[in-house]
């Protein structure tokens, strides 16, 4: 069994939670109640993902993310 490492990005929820995705898995959403579950939840969706292009003989996606603060003023 490979292990895969993939940026999860978690976002709080006007009504509560987290909505979590990671950007290198296209579509790769998830959500939680609280952040611990979010993260529980995106990294089974990841397995899932992952599982279904293994399933499919797609390449494995390999992240290629870059994070940078970006100035505004207003």
């Amino acid at each position: 069994m490979a292990t895969y490492h993939y940026t999860a990005i978690l976002e709080r929820e006007a009504d509560g939670g987290f909505h979590a995705y990671c950007p290198a898995l296209k579509g790769c959403h998830s959500q939680g109640d609280t952040l611990d579950e979010a993260i529980d939840n995106i990294r089974e969706a990841a397995e899932a993902y992952l599982e279904s292009v293994a399933a499919h003989d797609e390449p494995i996606p390999q992240e290629d993310l870059l994070i940078k603060p970006v100035e505004v003023a207003i």
